[in-house]
């Protein structure tokens, strides 16, 4: 039976109404009363996981889902072992450095050497301030990253962004972009490479899907 792990949050919604529209309905998980974590499709043909957003590549890395929905901003930070097959253009944003507004810093290389940059993207802020050769410390934070310059914590946080409004709103302004994000849908290389449970042919028509849609 072809499982699909699908991420909680802001990715949901979209990523049921695609997989809807290829004949798999998962909408149970809409359901504000519902509680199950693993739910069948009407047809028995299916099953999907409801997951945080982090630990959907993780159950597709393992086998324990031959499909998943994940934003890029997650694959590149974990770098899993999964084949990126599709990207699905639905929940855009992008990974960025801010300041306080009333900081001097108007460029990341403008940044002290062995200042702080808090983030909960430590791998791809490294990996970013790295490719700059500019030696910061990275503070990992697990929520309001924001405070990390309100604070002064730190200088500046690597942070995603989507309308910018929470950054106006707590004193900040996006100096740079690392890359942009959207929702990209991830197989397992195994069962993807076998065609199991006619996995090929579920992807196919979720790209021609996007395709039309776009």
């Amino acid at each position: 039976m072809l499982t699909v792990a699908l991420p909680k949050g802001s990715l949901l919604t979209d990523s049921i109404r695609l997989l809807q529209s290829v004949g798999l309905d998962f909408s149970a998980f809409l359901d504000s009363s519902n509680r199950q974590l693993q739910i069948l499709d009407p047809t028995g043909t299916a099953r999907a996981l409801l997951v945080r957003t982090h630990d959907v590549p993780v159950y597709v890395e393992y086998g324990q889902a031959q499909l998943g929905v994940a934003g890029y901003d997650v694959l590149r930070e974990k770098q899993p072992r999964v084949a990126q097959v599709l990207d699905l253009g639905f929940g855009k944003c992008r990974l960025s450095v801010a300041v306080k507004e009333s900081s001097p810093y108007r460029r990341s290389l403008d940044l002290p050497a062995h200042g702080r940059v808090a983030s909960k993207f430590v791998h791809c802020a490294r990996e970013y301030f790295q490719r700059l050769d500019l030696p910061v410390e990275i503070v990992p934070l697990s929520g309001s990253v924001e405070l990390g310059p309100i604070t002064g914590m730190s200088e500046a946080i690597v942070d995603l962004v989507s309308t910018g409004r929470t950054l106006k709103e707590n004193g900040l302004i996006e100096m740079e972009v690392l890359f942009e994000s959207s929702a990209r849908l991830i197989a397992h290389p195994i069962s993807y490479r076998l065609n199991t449970d006619g996995l090929c042919d579920r992807i196919a028509a979720i790209r021609e899907m996007t395709t039309t849609s776009v």
